[in-house]
């Protein structure tokens, strides 16, 4: 596996280098110590694998990966003191995000686990994550709301603002997010779902559907007092007769 280092400190590099002696999988080819060398080195070079810093002096990793153009991409592994960019590297899929400062084992571990799996079983591995990440802000949420949501589409990951989301449909495995331009599939259960996104907003209508009140039009009497919401994009949603009185407590109603 072809692997380059990126990072604008030079002992930075020099322990990664130093740990990959003794993993005789991976051969660097190159050591970079900006963005721009790393870009021109990437697509020349074309690596399996790149190690990569995310606040160098003259631009970050994000934006080294968007001027990436060889397909496929390399496999990411960020090695960063910041780990306030964790789910920014979701929309860039990373395979995995080491803090500094780590422990051998730590690297170690993330290497045996890199060339244990197939490339289907990366993209997994990437699926694992999603899940991790909602069980975090699940618990995050006690303190604070979280604001976007990932989605993976294809080979590149949607961080959803909450705001934008009209509602969500069960759909088996899945659920499918509604958005005013767009529909997203996420394998997700509902349940946790309505845990992450609070309650502030987001009612549970049904086992099937989470409504977002900001996006109601208007309520529907059925017969048996019987509710529907019917959304601004004429989506009718049934109520069922255990969740009205939320919503009406939601709604002021």
């Amino acid at each position: 596996m072809k692997a380059l280092i990126v990072d604008d400190e030079v002992l930075a590099r020099k322990r990664i280098l130093n740990l990959l002696t003794s993993v005789e999988q991976i051969n660097v080819m190159e050591e970079c110590s900006d963005g721009k060398t790393a870009i021109v080195k990437i697509n020349e070079l074309k690596p399996d694998l790149v190690f990569l810093d995310v606040n160098m002096l003259d631009m970050n990793g994000f934006e080294v990966l968007s001027n990436i153009k060889i397909s496929p991409k390399p496999i990411v592994i960020f090695i960063t003191a910041h780990e306030n960019y964790a789910i920014d590297a979701f929309d860039y899929e990373a395979f995995d995000f080491i803090l500094k400062p780590y422990r051998d084992e730590r690297f170690y571990r993330a290497i045996d686990k890199l060339l244990k799996l197939s490339p289907k079983e990366i993209d997994q591995n990437f699926d694992n994550k999603m899940q991790e990440f909602f069980k975090l802000k699940i618990e995050e949420r006690k303190i604070q709301k979280p604001l976007r949501i990932p989605v993976k589409q294809g080979h590149r990951t949607i961080l959803l603002e909450s705001e934008n989301i009209k509602y969500i449909c069960a759909s088996g495995s899945y659920a499918e997010i509604y958005t005013e331009e767009n529909k997203y599939l996420l394998r997700e259960s509902l349940n946790n779902l309505i845990e992450l996104l609070g309650r502030k907003n987001f009612v549970r209508t049904h086992r099937s559907a989470i409504v977002n009140i900001n996006f109601i039009k208007e309520i529907v009497h059925s017969d048996y007092s019987e509710l529907d919401v019917r959304m601004k994009d004429n989506k009718l949603i049934r109520v069922s007769k255990s969740n009205k009185k939320e919503l009406l407590l939601l709604l002021g109603l």
